[in-house]
């Protein structure tokens, strides 16, 4: 690799790891409020929230990479044009081509990362979410142990536990079942522990006493025990298998997915894996419209402004075309092949803007001659 195209390379690294990462970070905050709720109604510890949330990562960086990437190319040659470095790279005889060299290595590079998220990263990680997920919401076992905390396991049922120690025994107990409100129930007991047992979990308590109100005879009866259980098992989530979703499935799930899957669903995981062959490309496809703004034409600071937005223009309509495609072939399988038609339709106008000596002064001139040409027409 030449010198020049190690510094540009490194010139174009830079904004692309700051954009990538300022937007990942934005993103993944919004997207991890949705987790508070698990934090308070549910108790859960911050190393497992942080790790819940970390799991979204390799979604959120599929989709920021080709954006964060055409940014950065935005960002350097635009940068590069300003301070000369172009001009005076072309002065002493490089081409366009060579010009492009470093973006394109850099874009093969993302490409490689972007398909090892869609093909491996992004199902595993968002399966190892979901089933976190569903863990946390099904487990009132982890729920009812949260130390100092009234806990809400079920609507109805309040637990508070004052400690806990190292053996898990659990210390100064407090149960209020109010499912029933013409009967409500009051436990406390002196010590506890959850077990797990075939039939579900059960709460065992140890020294204490239970207090049960009857609002129709208006009587207290209290019974103390040494020993109490009290069953969980019909308030825990039935332990059925959970179905797999698109994202949570690999490549070959998603073509070739169970025989009893519904035909909605296998056409919906079809789309899914269109949609992870092609999105990686358009990473490829934003480089080229990036570079086009720059080494289409002679190197010059004129029009450059008015090229960048026609290149973002067209970097936006492109991507939209490719999300909503991705939603028609859910519905239709049979129009698969307009996604990848969009891709290299992409591919093919950014690689004829880049050879082409002045595309966007004939786009511009052929403009103005069909304005002219309309206001000067003779009235009926």
């Amino acid at each position: 690799m030449s010198c020049y195209s190690k510094y540009i390379i490194i010139r174009l690294l830079g904004p692309l790891i700051f954009i990538g990462g300022s937007l990942l970070g934005l993103i993944w905050l919004s997207q991890s409020l949705r987790f508070i709720d698990l934090i308070i109604n549910q108790g859960i510890s911050l190393f497992t929230f942080l790790y819940l949330s970390a799991m979204l990562i390799p979604s959120l960086l599929n989709i920021i990479l080709p954006i964060a990437l055409f940014a950065s190319i935005i960002y350097t040659y635009n940068k590069m044009l300003t301070e000369n470095e172009l001009i005076v790279m072309q002065s002493a005889g490089l081409s366009r081509g060579s010009l492009a060299k470093p973006a394109l290595i850099l874009t093969f590079m993302v490409l490689i990362l972007g398909y090892s998220i869609t093909l491996y990263l992004l199902p595993k990680s968002y399966r190892e979410f979901k089933d976190l997920q569903s863990f946390i919401r099904d487990n009132y076992v982890a729920v009812l142990m949260q130390e100092g905390t009234f806990n809400t396991p079920v609507k109805g049922l309040t637990v508070y536990v004052r400690d806990k120690d190292d053996r898990g025994m659990l210390k100064g107990i407090l149960v209020h079942d109010n499912r029933s409100p013409e009967k409500p129930i009051t436990m406390m007991a002196e010590s506890g522990q959850l077990v797990e047992t075939p039939s579900g979990p059960q709460f065992e308590l140890q020294k204490g006493n239970r207090q049960e109100i009857n609002y129709q005879t208006q009587q207290v009866s209290f019974l103390y025990f040494d020993s109490y259980g009290l069953d969980l098992s019909a308030f825990k989530s039935a332990s059925e298998r959970r179905w797999r979703e698109p994202e949570e499935r690999y490549l070959n799930e998603l073509f070739h997915p169970e025989p009893s899957t519904e035909e909605r669903f296998k056409s919906k995981m079809a789309a899914e894996g269109h949609n992870r062959l092609t999105w990686p490309l358009y990473s490829l496809v934003l480089a080229l419209f990036g570079l086009s703004a720059f080494l289409s034409s002679e190197l010059n600071r004129r029009g450059r402004w008015q090229r960048i937005l026609l290149v973002s223009v067209m970097a936006v309509i492109f991507i939209a075309a490719g999300l909503s495609f991705n939603n028609i072939v859910a519905k239709r399988n049979f129009l698969a092949p307009i996604m990848y038609l969009n891709i290299a339709l992409g591919i093919f106008i950014g690689l004829t803007m880049i050879m082409a000596r002045h595309p966007f002064k004939t786009l511009v001139s052929g403009f103005k001659h069909q304005r002219i040409g309309t206001q000067n027409a003779p009235s009926a």
